[in-house]
């Protein structure tokens, strides 16, 4: 367990872009904040596919041409576990004026953290599935692989730090508290992980299907959320570009790590 650093790298990152409320005084502008979108959608869907998809059909290749079925099945378990997710707990995205999911008496606020806090469990989920499959000794995931995957989760969650701290500020809340709320929107992933991790003697017979689940969940929350927050307002090409910065950072770390 000496590298258990490793699943708490995505959540300093998150901690880190927090920090950035006491030290910009204005909301990020439209343009950055599309750019940060996509950037954080192109390391996504880029883990989803080098560091969750790929090795679960490696670990099924001894179904010969059914090796495809452990990673569809843990696929769509988890876009059915996010949506569900979605529609059971009140959230409020940036730049939305209707909640979504089911009708409270929240403050705007604090559906705005839920919001975020909602599409960062399947991010520790996937930290903690890697890790724990590291841990497992198999050997199509090393320490490398799961290293990888943090950073490059930990780099996206950078601005998502930020770009939910900041709004938070602009609605009247006090710096440090902003602060808080960023950080604890982001908590889920080391608890995420941890719990998975603990898990292990579960998780190994149906590693494959568990990264696939991880994959799923959270290209859901690529498409249903990051990709329309990028695309929203005047057309402009900004998170299209960024999206493709993303993939090709995370598919380097991933390739040159894993």
């Amino acid at each position: 367990m000496k590298d258990i650093y490793i699943i708490l790298i995505p959540f300093l990152g998150t901690s880190l872009g927090a920090a950035c409320v006491f030290f910009m005084k204005n909301s990020l502008s439209d343009s950055v904040e599309r750019s940060l979108t996509g950037f954080a959608a192109g390391v996504m869907i880029a883990a989803s596919v080098w560091s969750l998809l790929i090795p679960a059909i490696e670990q099924s290749e001894n179904m010969g041409k059914w090796s495809f079925i452990p990673a569809v099945t843990g696929f769509w378990a988890g876009v059915l576990f996010l949506l569900l997710l979605d529609r059971a707990i009140p959230h409020l995205h940036r730049n939305s004026e209707k909640a979504e999911g089911p009708k409270s008496k929240l403050q705007r606020t604090t559906m705005m953290v839920l919001a975020v806090t909602l599409h960062n469990i399947p991010e520790g989920m996937a930290v903690g599935v890697v890790y724990a499959g590291y841990l497992s000794g198999n050997e199509k995931i090393t320490a490398a692989g799961a290293l990888a995957l943090s950073i490059g989760i930990a780099i996206q969650n950078f601005p998502e730090g930020a770009i939910i701290s900041l709004p938070l500020r602009a609605e009247g809340m006090k710096k440090p508290k902003a602060f808080v709320a960023g950080v604890l929107s982001g908590i889920v992933e080391p608890i995420g992980a941890v719990l998975t991790v603990l898990a292990a003697g579960l998780i190994i017979p149906s590693m494959p299907y568990l990264l696939s689940f991880a994959a799923g969940a959270m290209i859901y929350v690529v498409v249903e959320e990051l990709i329309p927050e990028m695309s929203q307002g005047e057309h402009s090409n900004i998170g299209t570009v960024f999206f493709a910065v993303g993939f090709t950072v995370m598919m380097m770390l991933d390739v040159a790590l894993g």
